[in-house]
């Protein structure tokens, strides 16, 4: 039922002179500031499969990390979505697929790699009620340490005991790659030694996954190359809906719906990374299929519309409904 007046005033007991014979007291209570941040865990359905946005934290992204960005444009941007000047702001995000018979875990976040405004997942799932020894499958994206260090605990053990990782066979060998390694400049050489320490905690529960078929269940793997050779993205599909869990085709939805010829430096091949997330847009956009984004405003659901020659996000209302 749409929200009247009346329905208002009378749901909060305030119909009448009740109104205006309370309006002159004085609030007697004082709230304390929450320290802690805010845990985020949020449900849709798609079909009969429930879906579960986590959040792990967040990350601030300056502009001098995009390639091919425009400073006055993408301060435009900023302003016409009413953001300030300055580092943008991406969450990490998560998605907990319940197919019924599994529980699907799609990227892991970053466990304690990454700083103190990541690392949350943990909380998240608790906060949805759900261990970590109730996971079956971890579906990573990619092995960037956004995405994969989570699986590990702090200690570098294996943080879910009974899940299998499944990645794309072509992200681990590049990750295994040890000339690659070698030839990669210092700041990068993490990323390679914690996608395989990740790996390796699993040992002979790690399952490899190539091109456009079954990764899960009903869930599909989805090639998505360019931000590293074998990102992938997974679809979910349950009774003529789907899902498109698109992993990091976008970083910042201000600046990359509009322009998504700008690719961030963590891309491997930048260009490649573009025609991808071009493509993407057409796709989705074309199917209006639903989408969730591992780095899309929490809880990263919602659709992709046509903006003239670029494309904007639009957020999605179900997670909202009662």
């Amino acid at each position: 039922m749409p929200l009247s007046r009346r329905h208002f005033l009378a749901g909060a007991g305030l119909t009448g002179g009740t109104l205006l014979a309370n309006a002159s007291i004085p609030a007697l209570a004082r709230a304390p500031l929450a320290d802690a941040p805010t845990l985020g865990a949020l449900r849709r359905k798609v079909g009969s499969v429930e879906v579960t946005a986590l959040l792990d934290g967040y990350v601030d992204i300056g502009s001098e990390l995009f390639t091919g960005l425009i400073d006055a444009e993408a301060e435009r941007l900023a302003e016409a979505s009413f953001q300030e000047p300055g580092p943008r702001r991406a969450p990490v995000n998560a998605y907990l697929v319940n197919l019924g018979d599994r529980l699907v875990l799609v990227d892991a976040g970053t466990s304690d790699s990454m700083g103190p405004t990541l690392g949350r997942l943990p909380a998240a799932m608790e906060a949805a009620g759900v261990a970590p020894d109730l996971i079956d499958t971890l579906l990573i994206t990619h092995m960037h340490p956004d995405h994969i260090n989570g699986v590990l605990t702090p200690a570098g053990e294996a943080l879910f005991p009974n899940a299998e990782l499944v990645v794309t066979a072509t992200d681990y060998a590049f990750w295994h790659d040890d000339a690659k390694m070698n030839q990669a400049p210092d700041e990068a050489k993490p990323f390679f030694i914690g996608a395989r320490k990740a790996a390796a905690a699993y040992g002979d529960r790690v399952r490899q996954v190539d091109g456009e078929g079954e990764a899960v269940g009903s869930i599909r793997t989805v090639p998505l190359p360019g931000h590293t050779p074998g990102h992938a993205g997974f679809i979910v599909e349950s009774d003529g809906e789907a899902l498109f869990i698109w992993g990091d085709v976008v970083h910042i939805a201000t600046y990359q719906f509009a322009r998504p010829d700008w690719s961030i430096a963590f891309d491997v091949d930048s260009k490649l990374a573009g025609e991808t997330r071009k493509r993407t847009f057409d796709r989705v956009a074309a199917d209006r299929m639903l989408i969730a984004g591992m780095h899309l405003p929490f809880p990263g659901f919602g659709h992709v519309a046509r903006d003239g020659e670029a494309y904007r996000f639009v957020p999605d209302e179900w997670p909202y409904r009662l």
